[in-house]
């Protein structure tokens, strides 16, 4: 096997399909192209790196990697990052909400916006997305890749899921997943009402819906009210950086878990675009 084959991440060109609102805070994009075929989601809350142009640009302005090699990977990146901010392509992070293989002509993948009034760049490129449109997608080329953090230890018997807006991508695909006969204590935070989907599932799933505008308490009185299910729990927390932090610290110091029975991502901070998020140290006591 060549080094090319055996690189778990590459760069794959796709454009726009379709979009589709959701509800208010969320807009799904659909993405195509022969590239697509070479693309191997792991499901759960596999992320990717997307590469995004600028307004009035055609395409993403992105160096060509000279092959699929791990090594012509970071020297892209490299590339990539010594081209001037205005001009190099506009990179974030997203979660795979699903890729169908075998639709379309080389098959079709998901991503689901978080959108809002005054978003960044991301948000309004997703607001006036239409197809055709140019996108590159970092992303992986084996389904057992290290961008999926959900990990369902052997022995786990029931998971806890908390979620905002912008993890609830995540947070669908996962319980997709999740097999029968497991229980599920989920938690989605969302702005609004209307904000609230069906989300499927084999599990024996509890669903909170916590609406801001409704005047829901904060994630971490939510989940402090409610008895854990189980005796082995496993949970999975992600959203907006400060409410992850405190709510893995209920779970690890108040509650006992174990903190390796813990996945917590910070998908973003109040205050803060994803640029400066990466550029801050990450406090996880």
């Amino acid at each position: 096997m060549t080094a090319a084959a055996a690189a778990p991440f590459r760069f794959f060109p796709l454009q726009v399909v379709r979009t589709r609102r959701l509800g208010p805070s969320l807009i799904r994009v659909t993405f195509g192209g022969e590239a697509l075929m070479d693309f191997a989601s792991g499901g759960r809350d596999q992320s990717l790196s997307l590469f995004l142009p600028h307004p009035g640009q055609h395409a993403p302005v992105l160096p060509a990697p000279q092959d699929s090699s791990t090594e012509a990977m970071y020297a892209t990146l490299g590339a990539w990052r010594a081209l001037p901010a205005d001009e190099r392509a506009v990179m974030r992070s997203y979660t795979v909400r699903e890729q169908r293989p075998g639709a379309g002509e080389h098959g079709e993948m998901d991503i689901d916006f978080a959108v809002h009034e005054d978003g960044g760049p991301a948000c309004r490129w997703a607001q006036r997305a239409s197809a055709g449109d140019r996108v590159t997608v970092l992303g992986p080329a084996v389904a057992d890749n290290t961008a999926v953090r959900f990990r369902l230890p052997d022995d786990a018997d029931s998971v806890l899921i908390w979620a905002d807006e912008t993890a609830l991508p995540a947070a669908s695909a996962i319980l997709e997943w999740l097999p029968a006969g497991i229980r599920a204590q989920v938690w989605i935070e969302v702005p609004h009402a209307g904000d609230r989907m069906e989300l499927a599932t084999a599990a024996e799933a509890t669903v909170t819906w916590l609406v801001r505008d409704e005047g829901a308490p904060p994630a971490v009185e939510a989940v402090r009210a409610a008895e854990l299910a189980g005796s082995a729990p496993y949970a999975w927390i992600a959203g907006e950086s400060g409410a992850v932090k405190a709510l893995r610290r209920q779970l690890v110091n108040e509650r006992g878990l174990d903190k390796r029975r813990v996945t917590f991502v910070g998908y973003w901070r109040k205050g803060l675009s994803e640029d400066a998020l990466r550029e801050t140290p990450d406090d996880a006591s």
